[in-house]
């Protein structure tokens, strides 16, 4: 980020799209986000980044060949520090774990409120891993593991890990700084046997904590 504000670049085939979404950032971002940068053409995907060097780059999944999926692996080669954040009007959870095995950091659907925009891109340049929480269930919900051996406080974190929510937010949620939230995130990470937040999300579904009611 310079000066405090998020560059980001589009990659959609849509441009209406593309400028809807530059609307709707500048009407809820209060300036902390910048377009600085789109394309229709997934192709070109990697060159735009390479160019306007953006700090998160949003991706449609589907688009005309090449296709997102492609134009995301194709990003993450040629500006491997840039973070991307897939995105579709789709319901079907596959592309999503395609994008996450592309190298995208998360994934947002199209349908999501106007005011539920900034939170995952903030987060997901955070360090954090994005998917909304009725994605994650679907994906890992038939599959129940025995409890995990976690006390109060750890549920809260993995639950808020699982469901996206960044640093910062959990730091106020749990009265604390954002430096011990992630020495806390890291030292849940290694108790779980976990190597990212992606695997934690998915064995806090598996272990029932995203069907648990979220303590306010």
């Amino acid at each position: 980020m310079r000066d405090g504000t998020v560059r980001l670049a589009v990659v959609d085939d849509h441009a209406l799209f593309v400028r809807g979404l530059e609307l709707l950032l500048s009407a809820t971002a209060d300036g902390r986000t910048r377009v600085v940068g789109s394309t229709t053409d997934a192709a070109a995907a990697a060159a735009l980044v390479a160019r306007c060097a953006p700090d998160l780059v949003l991706v449609d999944l589907h688009m005309p060949p090449p296709g997102g999926l492609r134009a995301i692996a194709a990003i993450r080669r040629a500006s491997p520090r840039v973070r991307v954040l897939a995105m579709s009007g789709s319901d079907d959870p596959a592309p999503a774990v395609e994008a996450l095995r592309c190298g995208a950091e998360g994934y947002l659907p199209k349908t999501s409120e106007p005011e539920d925009l900034l939170p995952p891109l903030l987060a997901v340049l955070d360090g954090w891993a994005v998917m909304p929480g009725a994605l994650l269930r679907r994906l890992v919900g038939p599959v129940r593991s025995p409890g995990l051996n976690l006390d109060d406080e750890e549920r809260r974190l993995l639950r808020a890990i699982a469901t996206g929510e960044g640093a910062v937010t959990i730091a106020e949620r749990m009265h604390t700084s954002e430096r011990t939230v992630k020495r806390m995130t890291a030292a849940l990470l290694r108790k779980l046997r976990v190597t990212n937040r992606v695997e934690a999300a998915a064995l806090a579904g598996r272990a029932g904590l995203l069907d648990e009611r979220p303590d306010r």
